[in-house]
């Protein structure tokens, strides 16, 4: 698994775009997100496309999916589309140990069921800062700046039981609105690749659209 997704990236036309995700019909279809097919095995027994916080915590509690598997599957999903969609800029190094923690938790009927975010996957737009990944703002001049805490929206997250997978690409320092970075390159709609995914948040946007994450963060700069 990919520990870290960033650098600056040309944008991507239309036709590889597609060639990459296409049946067919869109691989995007936005009458049929859930219809994303890839040669790669992101099927599991527990199909995480358009899951949400409930469906999660059901498969979770009746064991038809451990923690590890999910983010195991998220993960695969950011590694086989995040070149093509230029969505997250860099992955959490222990999300897959947080997720095992969670397990051991649950195995010995010792996890906090109170947690209203348990094993959610999360991805944070990279203007909130973590003390365990990078906060870049999507610019080169701060690839390798990492804070000494979490913002805390983050705490806040965190504290709910939610594992950060990872920080998304943005218009550069939140000024504009098409989410284009020298560290992340363009953010493509993963609906309709020739249109913009807005912006600031546009990684976090596109992201969620793809199924990548569960929730996701964004900001009004």
């Amino acid at each position: 698994m990919l520990p870290s997704l960033r650098g600056p990236r040309a944008a991507l036309g239309q036709a590889a775009l597609l060639s990459l995700l296409s049946t067919t019909t869109s691989a995007f279809n936005p009458q049929d997100p859930a219809n994303l097919q890839t040669p790669l095995d992101l099927n599991p027994p527990f199909d995480i496309r358009e899951a949400t916080i409930s469906s999660i915590h059901n498969a979770l509690f009746t064991g038809l999916t451990t923690c590890h598997a999910l983010i195991s599957s998220y993960l695969a999903r950011i590694e086989a589309f995040n070149p093509s969609l230029h969505a997250i800029l860099s992955l959490n190094p222990h999300a897959l140990d947080l997720a095992s923690a969670i397990d051991l938790q649950l195995a010995s009927g010792n996890s906090s069921v109170s947690q209203p975010l348990l094993c959610i996957p999360v991805l944070l737009k990279d203007n909130f800062d973590t003390y365990d990944m990078p906060t870049t703002a999507g610019s080169l001049a701060l690839a390798n700046n990492t804070p000494s805490k979490d913002a805390p929206t983050v705490k806040a997250l965190r504290r709910a039981g939610a594992i950060v997978l990872g920080k998304t690409n943005l218009h550069e320092f939140a000024l504009e609105g098409i989410s284009v970075s020298s560290l992340g390159g363009q953010t493509i709609n993963p609906y309709h690749p020739t249109r913009t995914p807005g912006g600031s948040s546009g990684g976090t946007g596109a992201a969620i659209a793809a199924n990548l994450a569960v929730l996701g963060t964004g900001t009004d700069t």
